[in-house]
Protein backbone atom coordinates (compact mmCIF):
# COMPACT_ATOMS: atom_id res chain seq x y z
CA UNK A 1 0.00 0.00 0.00
CA UNK A 2 1.16 3.43 -1.07
CA UNK A 3 2.23 6.03 1.83
CA UNK A 4 -0.33 8.43 2.25
CA UNK A 5 1.52 11.74 0.95
CA UNK A 6 4.21 10.17 -0.91
CA UNK A 7 3.81 10.04 -4.66
CA UNK A 8 6.53 9.54 -7.61
CA UNK A 9 6.64 13.45 -7.70
CA UNK A 10 7.55 14.52 -4.46
CA UNK A 11 9.85 11.81 -4.27
CA UNK A 12 11.47 13.26 -6.83
CA UNK A 13 11.26 16.74 -5.90
CA UNK A 14 13.21 15.75 -2.74
CA UNK A 15 15.75 13.48 -4.12
CA UNK A 16 16.13 16.89 -6.24
CA UNK A 17 16.58 18.77 -3.00
CA UNK A 18 18.65 16.11 -1.45
CA UNK A 19 21.24 15.79 -3.95
CA UNK A 20 21.82 19.97 -3.92
CA UNK A 21 22.59 19.12 -0.25
CA UNK A 22 24.96 16.36 -0.69
CA UNK A 23 25.36 16.07 -4.70
CA UNK A 24 23.34 13.99 -7.22
CA UNK A 25 25.74 11.13 -6.57
CA UNK A 26 24.80 10.44 -3.36
CA UNK A 27 20.87 10.52 -4.00
CA UNK A 28 19.50 6.79 -3.56
CA UNK A 29 16.07 5.30 -2.59
CA UNK A 30 17.67 4.15 0.65
CA UNK A 31 18.79 8.08 1.22
CA UNK A 32 15.30 8.98 0.48
CA UNK A 33 14.06 6.70 2.37
CA UNK A 34 15.95 8.13 5.81
CA UNK A 35 14.63 11.57 4.74
CA UNK A 36 11.01 10.82 5.07
CA UNK A 37 11.39 8.17 7.81
CA UNK A 38 10.07 5.62 5.80
CA UNK A 39 11.22 1.73 4.98
CA UNK A 40 12.90 1.67 1.55
CA UNK A 41 10.57 -0.76 0.24
CA UNK A 42 7.38 1.36 0.57
CA UNK A 43 8.75 3.70 -2.04
CA UNK A 44 9.06 0.73 -4.58
CA UNK A 45 5.28 1.37 -5.10
CA UNK A 46 6.16 4.83 -6.33
CA UNK A 47 9.49 4.36 -7.69
CA UNK A 48 11.15 1.64 -9.61
CA UNK A 49 14.51 2.03 -8.44
CA UNK A 50 17.56 4.52 -7.92
CA UNK A 51 17.53 4.71 -11.53
CA UNK A 52 14.12 6.06 -12.29
CA UNK A 53 14.88 8.14 -9.17
CA UNK A 54 17.74 9.75 -10.76
CA UNK A 55 16.19 10.33 -14.42
CA UNK A 56 13.41 11.93 -12.76
CA UNK A 57 15.99 14.12 -11.06
CA UNK A 58 17.85 14.75 -14.22
CA UNK A 59 14.42 15.26 -16.10
CA UNK A 60 13.25 17.67 -13.77
CA UNK A 61 16.24 19.80 -13.88
CA UNK A 62 16.16 19.89 -17.79
CA UNK A 63 12.52 21.26 -17.24
CA UNK A 64 13.54 23.92 -14.84
CA UNK A 65 16.73 25.48 -17.36
CA UNK A 66 14.74 25.28 -20.23
CA UNK A 67 11.80 27.09 -18.60
CA UNK A 68 14.23 29.67 -16.64
CA UNK A 69 15.89 30.03 -20.34
CA UNK A 70 12.77 30.37 -22.17
CA UNK A 71 11.87 33.34 -19.74
CA UNK A 72 15.70 35.31 -20.16
CA UNK A 73 15.56 34.41 -23.76
CA UNK A 74 12.23 36.67 -24.29
CA UNK A 75 12.47 39.40 -27.07
CA UNK A 76 16.52 39.19 -27.12
CA UNK A 77 18.63 38.32 -29.27
CA UNK A 78 22.47 38.16 -30.60
CA UNK A 79 25.12 39.00 -27.50
CA UNK A 80 21.96 40.07 -25.68
CA UNK A 81 20.24 37.17 -25.77
CA UNK A 82 23.72 34.54 -25.85
CA UNK A 83 24.68 36.58 -22.17
CA UNK A 84 21.35 35.40 -20.92
CA UNK A 85 21.48 32.16 -21.62
CA UNK A 86 24.75 31.49 -20.50
CA UNK A 87 23.32 33.33 -17.34
CA UNK A 88 20.49 31.18 -17.15
CA UNK A 89 22.97 27.99 -16.80
CA UNK A 90 25.78 29.23 -14.99
CA UNK A 91 23.08 30.52 -11.83
CA UNK A 92 21.19 27.76 -12.30
CA UNK A 93 24.53 25.69 -11.13
CA UNK A 94 24.96 27.79 -8.50
CA UNK A 95 21.70 27.88 -7.07
CA UNK A 96 21.11 24.06 -8.00
CA UNK A 97 24.62 22.04 -8.07
CA UNK A 98 22.87 18.95 -7.54
CA UNK A 99 20.53 19.50 -10.20
CA UNK A 100 22.88 20.96 -12.65
CA UNK A 101 24.86 17.35 -11.91
CA UNK A 102 21.31 15.89 -12.87
CA UNK A 103 21.08 17.38 -15.84
CA UNK A 104 24.21 15.93 -17.19
CA UNK A 105 22.79 12.90 -16.90
CA UNK A 106 22.70 10.01 -20.33
CA UNK A 107 19.27 9.56 -20.76
CA UNK A 108 18.37 6.57 -23.22
CA UNK A 109 17.41 7.67 -27.03
CA UNK A 110 13.17 7.27 -25.98
CA UNK A 111 13.62 9.18 -22.69
CA UNK A 112 15.62 12.22 -24.14
CA UNK A 113 13.64 12.78 -27.09
CA UNK A 114 11.06 13.37 -25.09
CA UNK A 115 12.31 15.61 -22.75
CA UNK A 116 13.16 19.20 -21.82
CA UNK A 117 16.59 18.67 -23.34
CA UNK A 118 15.21 19.31 -26.91
CA UNK A 119 14.01 22.61 -25.88
CA UNK A 120 17.46 23.29 -24.64
CA UNK A 121 18.95 22.94 -28.21
CA UNK A 122 15.65 24.89 -30.27
CA UNK A 123 16.66 27.88 -27.59
CA UNK A 124 20.06 27.90 -28.26
CA UNK A 125 19.47 27.31 -32.23
CA UNK A 126 17.13 30.37 -31.04
CA UNK A 127 20.18 32.71 -29.88
CA UNK A 128 22.04 31.39 -32.82
CA UNK A 129 19.74 32.41 -35.44
CA UNK A 130 20.54 36.67 -34.73
CA UNK A 131 24.02 35.30 -35.69
CA UNK A 132 22.90 34.26 -38.99
CA UNK A 133 25.03 30.70 -38.60
CA UNK A 134 23.71 27.99 -41.22
CA UNK A 135 23.75 23.99 -41.10
CA UNK A 136 25.87 22.17 -40.08
CA UNK A 137 27.46 25.92 -38.39
CA UNK A 138 24.79 25.84 -36.61
CA UNK A 139 24.94 22.73 -34.82
CA UNK A 140 28.68 22.89 -34.03
CA UNK A 141 27.96 26.20 -32.50
CA UNK A 142 25.64 24.65 -30.10
CA UNK A 143 28.12 22.13 -29.33
CA UNK A 144 30.26 25.14 -28.52
CA UNK A 145 28.44 27.08 -26.59
CA UNK A 146 26.90 24.03 -24.44
CA UNK A 147 31.15 22.73 -23.89
CA UNK A 148 31.79 26.18 -23.10
CA UNK A 149 28.91 27.18 -20.24
CA UNK A 150 29.11 23.54 -18.90
CA UNK A 151 33.02 23.66 -18.62
CA UNK A 152 33.19 27.16 -17.41
CA UNK A 153 30.41 26.19 -14.76
CA UNK A 154 31.73 22.61 -13.73
CA UNK A 155 35.22 24.24 -13.10
CA UNK A 156 34.28 26.93 -11.43
CA UNK A 157 32.10 24.91 -8.97
CA UNK A 158 34.88 22.94 -8.47
CA UNK A 159 36.88 25.47 -6.73
CA UNK A 160 39.31 25.46 -9.89
CA UNK A 161 39.62 29.72 -10.47
CA UNK A 162 39.20 30.28 -6.01
CA UNK A 163 43.13 31.17 -5.89
CA UNK A 164 43.99 33.18 -8.80
CA UNK A 165 43.30 36.83 -10.75
CA UNK A 166 41.41 38.21 -12.42
CA UNK A 167 38.05 37.09 -10.61
CA UNK A 168 35.12 34.67 -11.98
CA UNK A 169 32.87 37.15 -12.97
CA UNK A 170 35.28 39.22 -15.32
CA UNK A 171 36.49 35.99 -16.92
CA UNK A 172 33.16 34.94 -17.56
CA UNK A 173 32.39 38.68 -19.04
CA UNK A 174 35.07 38.28 -21.34
CA UNK A 175 34.14 34.43 -22.37
CA UNK A 176 30.91 35.90 -23.28
CA UNK A 177 32.56 38.91 -25.12
CA UNK A 178 34.73 36.27 -26.77
CA UNK A 179 32.01 33.60 -27.97
CA UNK A 180 29.96 36.59 -29.09
CA UNK A 181 33.01 38.09 -31.65
CA UNK A 182 33.59 34.40 -32.87
CA UNK A 183 29.77 33.74 -33.86
CA UNK A 184 29.30 37.18 -35.65
CA UNK A 185 32.54 36.06 -37.48
CA UNK A 186 32.05 32.28 -37.33
CA UNK A 187 35.31 31.12 -39.63
CA UNK A 188 34.23 29.26 -43.01
CA UNK A 189 35.98 25.82 -43.97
Amino acid sequence: MARAGLSADRLIRAGAELADEVGFEQVTVSALARRFDVKVASLYSHLRNSQELKTGIALLALEELADRAATALAGRSGKDALTALANVYRDYAREHPGRYAAAQLRLNPQTAAASAGVRHAQLTRAVLRGYHLSEPDQTHAVRLLGSTFHGYVSLELGGGFSHSAPDTEQTWTRILDALDALLRNWPTP
